[in-house]
């Protein structure tokens, strides 16, 4: 695979005579589109132009300040470029919808932020990519049987205590998952004499994010949609972020760095590592993570994470801002 880089001024030339939304897209059968950051400079009235692109744009390499900044994503070279290429190839059309998310909610309110993300990733539900996922073959998850809550809440004075406790599951955020976070939260939201809620996850790891086992299994998008406007975490987490202090350790994957990232303060073990693998299915992050995340690290930098589907390690989340401290 060898990705094409154009130039600013081919890229000025598309732009100019319009036929760049349909050039590149999904449905043109190439899926994006990559500038070369250091040949040229890139008009204003183009710049404002850009948010129109059917398709991911990648800056590569250095150059031009306010093209860079208009970018979806960053590539450092060509073999960074080719791999973040790959990724998208394989899930155009929830690259695509990803892109165009980032965008138009960066300036947005959290709450009309969140119901934008919900509906996007609604859209993908019922899309062929992710459809394609649900019809690989996979090792079927063996289900322990619960025998304590879901979910654990403890008070003591002014402190709320929340735990996912689903140890032998990974922390894996089921309905069951889902539904004792909410309460635990509604209940901070609504006791004014909490002034200091932390959550932690129990057992080996933070969380491994949603339950793969429950991933397509309501009946329609339109459905699920409804479902996450009324029973989504992430809006009663934002609710009480101010007084919430988050406390990571080892794998955070999907709504397991999602949900926490909307905390005021994050805390992180040196183990902790972060992942969004959502665009391989299909998808994007539809926990919260679209709007939770660029509000810690940018547009860019969560592109990169969702379309590279890389891990990150501690440190490197701490230098973005992801985390706000590491401890031992």
């Amino acid at each position: 695979m060898s990705t094409v880089i154009n130039t600013v001024a081919e890229f000025e030339c598309a732009v100019a005579t319009g036929d760049y939304i349909e050039r590149w897209s999904p449905l043109s059968g190439v899926p994006l589109v990559a500038v070369d950051l250091a040949s040229g400079h890139l008009s204003p009235d183009s710049i404002r132009k850009l948010r129109l692109l059917a398709c991911p744009l990648i800056g590569v390499g250095h150059g031009d300040a306010d093209l860079a900044a208009a970018c979806d994503l960053l590539a450092d070279d060509t073999a960074e470029l080719e791999q973040l290429a790959a990724a998208i190839t394989t899930s155009p059309i929830a690259a695509l919808t990803l892109m165009q998310l980032l965008r138009a909610t960066e300036n947005l309110p959290l709450e009309a932020a969140l119901n934008m993300e919900s509906l996007a990733y609604a859209t993908l539900q019922s899309g062929p990519e992710f459809i394609r996922w649900l019809e690989l073959p996979r090792t079927p998850v063996e289900v322990v049987a619960a025998t304590e809550p879901p979910v654990l809440i403890s008070r003591a004075g002014t402190e709320l205590e929340i735990t996912i406790n689903r140890p032998a599951q990974r922390n894996a955020i089921d309905v069951a998952v889902r539904d004792g976070l909410i309460e635990a939260l509604r209940l901070a939201v609504a006791d004014s004499e909490v002034t200091r809620v932390t959550l932690s996850g129990a057992g080996k790891c933070f969380s491994i994010g949603g339950a793969l086992e429950e991933f397509g299994s309501v009946a329609s998008a339109a459905q699920a949609h409804a479902i996450r406007s009324v029973q989504l975490p992430a809006r009663w987490l934002s609710l009480c972020a101010d007084r919430t202090t988050a406390y990571l350790h080892s794998a955070c994957i999907g709504a397991g760095i999602e949900l926490p990232a909307f905390a005021a303060r994050v805390v992180a073990k040196k183990n902790t590592f972060i992942q969004l693998p959502e665009l391989a299915m299909g998808l994007i992050p539809g926990a919260g993570g679209c709007v939770s995340i660029p509000h810690r690290i940018g547009r860019q930098r969560t592109a990169w994470l969702v379309v590279s589907g890389r891990r990150i390690d501690a440190t490197t989340a701490l230098q973005w801002g992801l985390v706000d401290e590491l401890v031992e």
